[in-house]
């Protein structure tokens, strides 16, 4: 496949500075490069540069995610270690996700109590706190 990294930032819609700021991390260890020294992406390497992405979408640090990485590197002993720090980051995410329902839930129960005082079926004349 061999793509540059002008057309593999376009194909994973990310800007080329974050695939190299990737790369200079150490998250991207497997991206070969020509002879001239420009990268060559291949399709495993869009794959894992979106498995990166997405960690880092759900707020994984970069250290963690280094961490993985080296791991890896090291062979499938490390497999347990590795799905440890995804467990802990899962239960991080489970809670942050409980917190999200609960704030969405507030907004969402605040618009209906809105569009009650606005279409008239409810008393709007008494301020309360929440209103």
């Amino acid at each position: 496949m061999g793509l540059s990294i002008k057309e593999a930032s376009k194909r994973l819609d990310i800007p080329p500075h974050t695939i190299r700021y990737y790369e200079k991390e150490g998250l991207l260890p497997f991206i070969q490069r020509d002879e001239h020294g420009n990268r060559i992406f291949e399709h495993k390497d869009l794959d894992w540069i979106k498995l990166m992405t997405c960690f880092r979408v759900t707020g994984m640090p970069i250290a963690a995610l280094k961490h993985i990485v080296d791991l890896a590197l090291q062979g499938d002993s490390t497999i347990p270690e590795r799905k440890a720090v995804l467990e802990k980051h899962k239960m991080e995410l489970q809670k942050r996700q409980m917190e999200l329902d609960l704030a969405f839930e507030a907004v969402e129960n605040k618009l209906n109590k809105y569009n009650s005082i606005q279409n008239g079926t409810s008393d709007s004349s008494t301020f309360d706190m929440n209103g």
